[in-house]
């Protein structure tokens, strides 16, 4: 990897190891669908005013289709499965299924390229991320949570969708005008319930959450990790769930109290393992070399 790649995979990797803890903070007082709003409408109105003057725009004539898909499995359904995951699992479980999304990635980069070979190196990484996500989910799971922790893979199935569809769909359009046309739409679609459900009085402290998921888990750390997916392709970029993951449960323990579980101690560490495996070296004649127009 690159110096600038590097960069990008730090500075991305800690904006996204906040979002779990602020998540956990605004649904203690805030429904999810009032958590994605407050998210996706700030952003929405810093984003879009920026991309009409820049002309950015206008390269999404003729992409639009593969737009909405990328919004519905990057943004509409996964934030509001995660803000509801994060009623009842701590944030710091909801961080390490995510920890899913680079091997998921590579599943999802075979079913659609089946030509493709997958390497022993890549095997024994699928492998070895199996069983620690079957050891985190297996040793962490109880009856009231099991729902929520499915409702996570999903969410990882998204993130993990969302940037073949970048690398492969919309790699001529900007990177500032598919964020800011992305949130807006989700924003819009959830504007009515959100504001429906919107309570009478909320904290500053969710208030700082909002903004804080907003601005720079939403604005900063998307744009930047566009530039990570062309710089190192979509395989590699989900690379960034290990140290995020590292940060959120770090958060989650330290400041909310969440327990560190003996699933959590011995799952992590396995997935962190089969994921540098799957995503190093030995490619899928690689997608990070050769995208597909």
């Amino acid at each position: 990897m690159s110096r600038r790649g590097w960069m990008l995979f730090l500075v991305v990797s800690t904006l996204w190891g906040l979002p779990y803890f602020m998540i956990r903070i605004a649904v203690r007082e805030l429904d999810p669908v009032s958590v994605v709003l407050g998210r996706t409408l700030p952003a929405a109105l810093v984003l879009l005013p920026i991309a009409w003057h820049s002309g950015s725009l206008r390269t999404l004539r003729g992409h639009m289709k593969w737009l909405v898909l990328y919004t519905v499995v990057e943004f509409g359904i996964p934030w509001y499965l995660m803000a509801s995951a994060e009623q009842h699992v701590t944030s710091s479980l909801a961080s390490l299924i995510i920890c899913a999304t680079p091997l998921i990635s590579i599943v999802i980069t075979k079913f659609l390229h089946p030509q493709r070979t997958i390497g022993r190196q890549r095997l024994i990484g699928l492998a070895l991320g199996s069983i620690g996500v079957l050891t985190l989910v297996g040793l962490d799971i109880s009856t009231d949570s099991a729902w929520w922790i499915g409702a996570m893979f999903l969410v990882a199935v998204g993130y993990a969708g969302g940037p073949q569809v970048i690398s492969t769909k919309l790699t001529e359009v900007s990177g500032l005008a598919v964020v800011a046309v992305s949130v807006a739409i989700v924003a819009a679609a959830y504007t009515p319930l959100g504001v429906a459900r919107w309570p009478s009085h909320v904290s500053g402290t969710t208030w700082l959450a909002l903004v804080a998921l907003a601005l720079f888990c939403t604005i900063g750390a998307f744009l930047l990790f566009f530039a990570l997916i062309k710089e190192v392709g979509p395989a590699r970029s989900t690379v960034v769930t290990y140290l995020n993951t590292a940060i959120a449960v770090g958060l989650g323990v330290v400041f909310l109290h969440e327990p560190l579980t003996a699933g959590m101690m011995i799952g992590f560490p396995i997935i962190v393992a089969g994921s540098i495996f799957a995503t190093s070296a030995t490619k899928l004649v690689s997608e990070e070399s050769h995208p597909t127009a």
